[in-house]
Protein backbone atom coordinates (compact mmCIF):
# COMPACT_ATOMS: atom_id res chain seq x y z
CA UNK A 1 0.00 0.00 0.00
CA UNK A 2 1.29 3.71 -1.14
CA UNK A 3 1.77 6.67 1.48
CA UNK A 4 -0.88 7.77 0.28
CA UNK A 5 -3.26 5.18 0.17
CA UNK A 6 -2.45 4.69 3.72
CA UNK A 7 -3.14 8.28 4.41
CA UNK A 8 -6.27 8.18 2.66
CA UNK A 9 -7.04 4.87 4.70
CA UNK A 10 -7.07 6.55 7.97
CA UNK A 11 -8.22 10.45 6.87
CA UNK A 12 -11.83 9.88 8.30
CA UNK A 13 -9.86 9.03 11.71
CA UNK A 14 -8.13 11.85 11.19
CA UNK A 15 -10.55 14.60 10.57
CA UNK A 16 -13.02 12.33 13.82
CA UNK A 17 -10.06 13.63 15.85
CA UNK A 18 -9.08 17.00 15.23
CA UNK A 19 -13.30 17.81 14.64
CA UNK A 20 -13.83 16.60 18.03
CA UNK A 21 -10.78 18.54 19.90
CA UNK A 22 -11.47 21.72 17.39
CA UNK A 23 -15.85 21.79 16.97
CA UNK A 24 -14.58 23.82 13.87
CA UNK A 25 -14.94 21.53 10.13
CA UNK A 26 -12.68 24.01 8.50
CA UNK A 27 -10.32 24.15 10.79
CA UNK A 28 -10.34 19.88 11.38
CA UNK A 29 -9.90 19.65 7.43
CA UNK A 30 -7.05 22.55 7.82
CA UNK A 31 -5.54 20.23 10.20
CA UNK A 32 -5.56 16.68 8.52
CA UNK A 33 -3.94 18.74 5.84
CA UNK A 34 -1.52 19.81 7.36
CA UNK A 35 -0.94 16.10 8.89
CA UNK A 36 -0.84 14.60 5.11
CA UNK A 37 2.00 17.67 4.59
CA UNK A 38 4.31 16.52 7.38
CA UNK A 39 3.57 12.95 6.58
CA UNK A 40 4.41 13.47 2.89
CA UNK A 41 7.87 15.22 3.47
CA UNK A 42 8.67 12.75 6.73
CA UNK A 43 12.42 11.31 5.33
CA UNK A 44 11.79 8.36 7.29
CA UNK A 45 8.79 5.47 7.17
CA UNK A 46 7.02 5.56 11.02
CA UNK A 47 6.90 2.23 12.52
CA UNK A 48 3.06 2.87 12.71
CA UNK A 49 1.37 5.16 10.15
CA UNK A 50 -1.95 5.54 12.28
CA UNK A 51 0.21 6.11 15.41
CA UNK A 52 2.05 8.86 13.74
CA UNK A 53 -1.05 10.34 11.79
CA UNK A 54 -3.17 10.49 14.68
CA UNK A 55 0.13 11.89 17.13
CA UNK A 56 0.59 14.33 14.31
CA UNK A 57 -3.48 15.37 13.91
CA UNK A 58 -3.51 15.83 17.61
CA UNK A 59 -0.85 18.48 18.23
CA UNK A 60 -1.89 20.52 15.13
CA UNK A 61 -5.20 20.49 16.56
CA UNK A 62 -3.99 21.14 20.26
CA UNK A 63 -1.75 24.32 19.16
CA UNK A 64 -4.90 25.54 17.01
CA UNK A 65 -7.10 25.16 19.47
CA UNK A 66 -5.16 27.13 21.81
CA UNK A 67 -5.09 30.23 19.60
CA UNK A 68 -8.71 29.83 19.04
CA UNK A 69 -9.47 30.05 22.50
CA UNK A 70 -8.40 33.54 22.80
CA UNK A 71 -10.50 34.57 19.63
CA UNK A 72 -13.86 32.88 21.45
CA UNK A 73 -13.46 34.61 24.76
CA UNK A 74 -14.35 37.93 22.35
CA UNK A 75 -17.28 35.72 20.81
CA UNK A 76 -20.48 38.06 20.64
CA UNK A 77 -23.03 35.69 22.12
CA UNK A 78 -22.94 31.78 22.70
CA UNK A 79 -20.53 29.56 20.93
CA UNK A 80 -21.44 26.46 19.05
CA UNK A 81 -19.39 23.87 16.95
CA UNK A 82 -20.12 23.81 13.46
CA UNK A 83 -22.90 21.49 12.43
CA UNK A 84 -21.46 18.17 11.09
CA UNK A 85 -24.11 16.21 9.01
CA UNK A 86 -22.00 13.24 9.21
CA UNK A 87 -18.91 11.74 10.90
CA UNK A 88 -16.46 10.08 8.60
CA UNK A 89 -15.20 8.12 11.05
CA UNK A 90 -17.34 4.30 11.54
CA UNK A 91 -17.23 1.62 14.16
CA UNK A 92 -20.54 -0.17 14.32
CA UNK A 93 -19.47 -2.11 16.71
CA UNK A 94 -19.76 2.01 19.15
CA UNK A 95 -21.87 3.32 16.32
CA UNK A 96 -23.86 5.07 19.15
CA UNK A 97 -21.40 6.15 21.41
CA UNK A 98 -19.30 8.00 18.59
CA UNK A 99 -22.80 9.58 17.80
CA UNK A 100 -23.06 10.88 21.16
CA UNK A 101 -19.40 11.99 21.61
CA UNK A 102 -20.05 14.24 18.68
CA UNK A 103 -23.32 15.80 20.01
CA UNK A 104 -23.56 19.76 20.31
CA UNK A 105 -23.96 18.70 24.24
CA UNK A 106 -20.57 16.74 24.14
CA UNK A 107 -18.37 19.15 22.16
CA UNK A 108 -19.55 22.15 24.63
CA UNK A 109 -18.55 19.94 27.38
CA UNK A 110 -15.73 19.39 25.91
CA UNK A 111 -14.86 23.00 25.80
CA UNK A 112 -14.86 23.26 29.14
CA UNK A 113 -11.47 21.19 29.00
CA UNK A 114 -7.89 22.46 28.95
CA UNK A 115 -6.74 21.79 25.32
CA UNK A 116 -4.32 18.89 27.00
CA UNK A 117 -7.64 17.47 28.80
CA UNK A 118 -9.53 17.28 25.73
CA UNK A 119 -6.92 15.81 23.52
CA UNK A 120 -6.34 12.95 26.14
CA UNK A 121 -10.14 12.54 26.29
CA UNK A 122 -10.78 12.55 22.85
CA UNK A 123 -8.37 9.46 22.16
CA UNK A 124 -8.69 7.74 25.26
CA UNK A 125 -12.39 7.83 25.98
CA UNK A 126 -13.71 8.50 22.36
CA UNK A 127 -10.96 6.60 20.52
CA UNK A 128 -9.91 4.06 22.76
CA UNK A 129 -5.93 5.03 21.88
CA UNK A 130 -3.93 2.80 24.88
CA UNK A 131 -1.71 5.53 27.11
CA UNK A 132 1.14 5.07 25.23
CA UNK A 133 0.20 6.55 22.48
CA UNK A 134 -2.21 8.52 24.18
CA UNK A 135 1.17 9.98 25.57
CA UNK A 136 3.41 9.94 22.79
CA UNK A 137 0.37 12.13 20.88
CA UNK A 138 0.56 14.89 23.48
CA UNK A 139 4.02 14.68 24.55
CA UNK A 140 3.53 14.09 28.27
CA UNK A 141 4.49 11.09 30.33
CA UNK A 142 1.81 8.77 30.97
CA UNK A 143 1.29 9.25 34.24
CA UNK A 144 0.38 12.38 33.23
CA UNK A 145 -1.88 11.30 30.94
CA UNK A 146 -3.65 9.38 33.18
CA UNK A 147 -4.12 12.38 35.97
CA UNK A 148 -5.30 14.33 32.75
CA UNK A 149 -8.11 11.36 31.57
CA UNK A 150 -9.33 11.29 35.27
CA UNK A 151 -9.73 14.85 35.73
CA UNK A 152 -11.41 14.75 31.63
CA UNK A 153 -13.82 12.32 32.98
CA UNK A 154 -15.25 13.75 35.61
CA UNK A 155 -15.69 16.83 34.31
CA UNK A 156 -17.53 15.67 31.42
CA UNK A 157 -19.26 12.98 33.73
CA UNK A 158 -20.88 15.91 35.94
CA UNK A 159 -22.62 17.11 33.22
CA UNK A 160 -22.97 14.83 29.95
CA UNK A 161 -26.47 14.10 29.18
CA UNK A 162 -27.41 10.23 28.59
CA UNK A 163 -29.74 10.46 24.99
CA UNK A 164 -31.94 8.30 23.75
CA UNK A 165 -30.52 4.64 23.10
CA UNK A 166 -33.09 4.10 20.40
CA UNK A 167 -32.68 6.42 17.34
CA UNK A 168 -35.88 5.51 15.71
CA UNK A 169 -37.78 7.04 18.88
CA UNK A 170 -35.45 10.01 18.49
CA UNK A 171 -36.38 10.56 14.84
CA UNK A 172 -40.04 9.73 15.92
CA UNK A 173 -39.95 12.51 18.36
CA UNK A 174 -38.10 15.05 16.27
CA UNK A 175 -40.75 13.69 12.97
CA UNK A 176 -43.94 15.62 14.98
CA UNK A 177 -42.11 18.31 16.59
CA UNK A 178 -41.06 19.37 12.69
CA UNK A 179 -44.87 18.41 12.17
CA UNK A 180 -45.92 20.90 15.09
CA UNK A 181 -43.64 23.65 13.86
CA UNK A 182 -44.73 23.61 10.57
CA UNK A 183 -48.26 23.86 11.60
CA UNK A 184 -47.72 26.29 14.81
CA UNK A 185 -49.43 23.85 17.09
CA UNK A 186 -48.71 25.13 20.49
CA UNK A 187 -50.01 22.31 22.40
CA UNK A 188 -48.29 20.39 19.69
CA UNK A 189 -45.05 21.66 20.59
CA UNK A 190 -45.62 21.22 24.38
CA UNK A 191 -46.28 17.83 24.83
CA UNK A 192 -42.87 17.36 22.91
CA UNK A 193 -40.85 19.57 25.32
CA UNK A 194 -39.57 19.18 28.78
CA UNK A 195 -40.23 21.34 31.24
CA UNK A 196 -36.80 23.61 31.49
CA UNK A 197 -36.40 23.18 27.72
CA UNK A 198 -33.85 25.39 26.85
CA UNK A 199 -33.66 27.18 23.32
CA UNK A 200 -30.57 29.17 22.32
CA UNK A 201 -28.42 30.30 18.72
CA UNK A 202 -25.78 31.18 18.10
CA UNK A 203 -25.22 34.03 15.70
CA UNK A 204 -21.74 35.30 16.59
CA UNK A 205 -22.75 38.91 16.18
CA UNK A 206 -23.44 38.14 11.92
CA UNK A 207 -27.21 36.99 11.84
CA UNK A 208 -30.28 37.52 13.28
CA UNK A 209 -30.47 35.56 17.10
CA UNK A 210 -32.34 35.60 20.50
CA UNK A 211 -31.22 38.80 22.38
CA UNK A 212 -31.10 35.65 25.60
CA UNK A 213 -31.55 31.94 26.25
CA UNK A 214 -35.86 31.12 25.94
CA UNK A 215 -36.71 28.46 29.47
CA UNK A 216 -39.78 26.81 29.79
CA UNK A 217 -41.96 24.32 27.43
CA UNK A 218 -44.64 26.90 27.48
CA UNK A 219 -42.52 30.13 26.55
CA UNK A 220 -40.25 28.11 23.69
CA UNK A 221 -43.82 26.38 22.29
CA UNK A 222 -45.15 29.71 21.85
CA UNK A 223 -42.30 31.68 20.10
CA UNK A 224 -41.88 28.61 17.84
CA UNK A 225 -45.62 28.68 17.13
CA UNK A 226 -45.65 32.25 16.08
CA UNK A 227 -42.24 32.45 14.54
CA UNK A 228 -41.69 29.18 12.20
CA UNK A 229 -45.01 29.78 10.33
CA UNK A 230 -44.04 33.45 9.60
CA UNK A 231 -40.61 31.90 7.97
CA UNK A 232 -42.95 29.26 6.04
CA UNK A 233 -44.63 32.37 4.51
CA UNK A 234 -41.65 33.64 3.49
CA UNK A 235 -40.82 30.50 1.98
CA UNK A 236 -37.98 29.08 4.67
CA UNK A 237 -38.35 25.81 4.38
CA UNK A 238 -37.04 23.04 7.05
CA UNK A 239 -34.93 20.28 5.88
CA UNK A 240 -34.67 17.19 8.47
CA UNK A 241 -31.10 15.76 8.91
CA UNK A 242 -28.85 14.16 11.62
CA UNK A 243 -27.12 16.92 12.65
CA UNK A 244 -24.16 16.19 14.72
CA UNK A 245 -25.57 12.10 15.64
CA UNK A 246 -28.49 13.92 16.85
CA UNK A 247 -31.75 15.28 15.29
CA UNK A 248 -32.09 18.20 13.43
CA UNK A 249 -32.47 20.29 10.30
CA UNK A 250 -31.34 22.19 7.91
CA UNK A 251 -33.38 25.51 7.58
CA UNK A 252 -33.08 26.93 4.03
CA UNK A 253 -34.62 30.02 1.93
CA UNK A 254 -36.96 30.21 -1.00
CA UNK A 255 -33.41 29.59 -2.95
CA UNK A 256 -32.42 27.01 -1.09
CA UNK A 257 -29.54 28.54 0.71
CA UNK A 258 -28.76 27.39 3.85
CA UNK A 259 -30.02 30.10 7.10
CA UNK A 260 -29.42 28.12 9.98
CA UNK A 261 -28.63 24.46 11.50
CA UNK A 262 -31.09 22.88 14.24
CA UNK A 263 -30.07 20.37 16.41
CA UNK A 264 -32.65 18.76 19.19
CA UNK A 265 -31.12 17.28 22.48
CA UNK A 266 -33.50 14.49 23.08
CA UNK A 267 -34.27 12.19 26.24
CA UNK A 268 -36.87 10.66 28.62
CA UNK A 269 -39.09 10.87 25.60
CA UNK A 270 -38.55 15.21 25.88
CA UNK A 271 -36.55 17.51 23.88
CA UNK A 272 -34.23 18.85 26.14
CA UNK A 273 -32.57 21.54 24.24
CA UNK A 274 -32.97 23.40 21.46
CA UNK A 275 -29.75 24.78 19.79
CA UNK A 276 -29.35 26.65 16.49
CA UNK A 277 -26.56 27.87 14.74
CA UNK A 278 -26.77 31.27 12.23
CA UNK A 279 -23.62 32.45 11.74
CA UNK A 280 -23.27 32.18 8.44
CA UNK A 281 -19.04 31.89 8.74
CA UNK A 282 -19.90 28.20 10.50
CA UNK A 283 -21.87 27.23 7.88
CA UNK A 284 -20.40 27.40 4.41
CA UNK A 285 -19.43 23.68 4.16
CA UNK A 286 -23.12 22.83 4.26
CA UNK A 287 -24.01 24.55 1.32
CA UNK A 288 -24.46 28.01 -0.02
CA UNK A 289 -25.39 30.46 2.60
CA UNK A 290 -28.31 32.98 2.46
CA UNK A 291 -29.00 36.27 3.70
CA UNK A 292 -30.50 35.76 7.13
CA UNK A 293 -31.07 39.35 7.97
CA UNK A 294 -33.02 40.05 4.72
CA UNK A 295 -35.30 36.97 5.55
CA UNK A 296 -35.67 38.58 8.63
CA UNK A 297 -36.47 41.82 7.82
CA UNK A 298 -38.92 40.11 5.31
CA UNK A 299 -40.56 38.35 8.13
CA UNK A 300 -41.20 41.56 10.32
CA UNK A 301 -42.80 43.08 7.51
CA UNK A 302 -44.90 40.30 7.58
CA UNK A 303 -48.02 40.65 10.47
CA UNK A 304 -48.22 37.93 13.19
CA UNK A 305 -51.63 36.57 14.56
CA UNK A 306 -51.07 35.08 18.02
CA UNK A 307 -51.67 31.53 18.58
CA UNK A 308 -55.92 31.07 19.46
CA UNK A 309 -57.92 28.63 21.14
CA UNK A 310 -56.85 26.03 19.52
CA UNK A 311 -53.39 27.26 20.22
CA UNK A 312 -52.33 27.33 16.33
CA UNK A 313 -50.68 30.35 15.16
CA UNK A 314 -50.80 31.77 11.67
CA UNK A 315 -50.47 28.82 8.80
Amino acid sequence: MSSTEEFQELRPLLFSIAYRILGRVGEAEDAVQETWLRYEASPTRPRSVKAFLSATVTRIAIDVLRSARVRREAYVGPWFPEPLLADPYEDPARSAELADSVSMAALLLLERLSPLERAVFVLREVFDFDFPEVASAVGRSEAACRQLAVRARRHMSEGRPRFEADRRERQELASRFFEALREGDVAGLQVLLAADVSMTGDGGGKAPQLARAVVGAEKVARLLAVAFPRMARAEVTLEPREINGQPGAIVRDRDGAVLNALTLDVLDGRIQAIRTVLNPDKLGHLGPVGDAWAVDREIRRRPSRRPGPGGRGDA
